[in-house]
């Protein structure tokens, strides 16, 4: 049974920032905050405190507001162990398989890098919820920044086991642009056509694309649906080049 209340908070240009909340506690916890002031603006407005600051990795679009949003609420920080050298405040390092509570609900931990060397996922069974940062993307995945086409490979098959009914909330809006490009290697796909009509009007109404359903991701994600790593490696390739 899902408990959790989850609330995309859009930051910067494109990103989001996930704001978890149990009513059964009053836990509040905010994922991957690169500005501050946006998530300030949804606390104070619904009257809520901040306990938990997770991180899924250390770009700057997605730790920028971990420091002040520390300060003003005293929230404990946690993110991947072996990023604990370049994420700010870092109060408990994660590793693969840890488990977290935000209230009465409970996250697993799963080691995705691929996009970032230390880049974590946070799994929540109970929620049918997973916050994967910049490793799954609607349609898409994050680009090799300093992981290998191996390494995002193997990240996106331990979430291809999870349930079909899994909320995927990534970090960013790229929905629209990563449909563009997967009609453009898999112009026959009637789940990506139906996705995409989806996608052009959330967009169109100013609504996020997000969470997205992992069901419609395999069928529709060309990432997801990569049947070895040189096909995942070319289509990664072909995707940074795409315009």
């Amino acid at each position: 049974m899902q408990a959790l209340e989850l609330t995309a908070i859009p930051c910067l240009s494109d990103n989001y920032a996930w704001l978890l909340r149990d009513p059964a506690t009053g836990t509040v916890a905010i994922v991957d905050p690169g500005e501050a002031e946006p998530v300030e603006k949804v606390l104070a407005a619904r009257g809520h405190g901040l306990d938990l600051i997770l991180i899924t990795h250390h770009h700057g679009d997605h730790v920028a507001g971990v420091a002040a949003l520390k300060a003003a609420h005293g929230a404990a920080v946690l993110g991947p162990a072996a990023d604990s050298h370049r994420l700010p405040g870092l109060d408990r390092g994660l590793k693969d398989g840890d488990r977290i509570a935000v209230g009465n609900a409970t996250a697993v931990v799963i080691d995705t890098p691929g996009h970032t060397r230390g880049h974590i996922s946070f799994y929540f069974a109970g929620d049918a919820l997973l916050l994967c940062g910049d490793t799954l993307f609607s349609l898409g995945c994050g680009r090799l920044l300093e992981g290998t086409a191996e390494e995002m490979y193997a990240s996106l098959r331990r979430f291809a086991v999870l349930p079909p009914d899994t909320r995927v909330a990534c970090g960013h809006e790229y929905t629209l642009s990563n449909g563009r490009f997967a009609l453009s290697v898999d112009p026959g796909n009637a789940a990506l056509k139906a996705r995409m009509a989806e996608v052009e009007a959330d967009r169109a109404a100013g609504v996020p694309t997000l969470p997205a359903l992992l069901g419609d991701e395999m069928a529709a994600n060309p990432f997801l649906r990569a049947p070895d790593v040189a096909t995942l490696a070319k289509l990664r390739a072909a995707k940074d080049d795409f315009r």
